[in-house]
């Protein structure tokens, strides 16, 4: 095994675990783990890459946006409220570093926008007609 695929798996591996993490923390964002860890697996092993694919953590987070279909207006807000959230703080810490204010002000913007309008809205009915109840990020009663 070359050095680059053990790279892209440790590199997967922890891409899991802090998306795992993520799952279940609210202040943490599965989202681009989840999405790191699909990118890495994909380019180091097929067995991995399966294996991931058929994980509930991958299906209820990354399923339909990997398909190309979008993400339900409901995650898009958690994602967008997380990393507001997160940049936030970034942002007050950087009070002496105005070119750093600036740079995270503009990854914000671009986030916003393209979580608004360049990743699909789709209704929770249609998430559940073809995943089923557990695919549509809501809380079970």
């Amino acid at each position: 095994m070359n050095i680059k695929k053990i790279v892209y798996i440790v590199t997967g591996c922890i891409g899991v675990g802090l998306g795992a993490i993520g799952a279940v923390v609210p202040m943490i964002p599965a989202f681009p783990f989840l999405l790191l860890a699909a990118y890495c697996f994909g380019r180091s092993s097929e067995k991995l890459n399966s294996w991931f694919t058929g994980t509930k953590l991958y299906k209820d987070n990354l399923e339909s946006y990997i398909q190309g279909k979008g993400m339900t207006k409901k995650t898009k807000v958690r994602i967008m409220v997380t990393v507001t959230i997160l940049m936030s703080i970034g942002f007050i810490m950087m009070k002496q570093v105005a070119v750093g204010r600036i740079v995270l002000a503009c990854v914000w913007l671009f986030h916003i926008i393209y979580f608004i309008w360049g990743v699909k809205t789709l209704p929770v009915e249609a998430v559940r007609e073809e995943y089923g109840k557990e695919h549509t990020n809501e809380k079970r009663a």
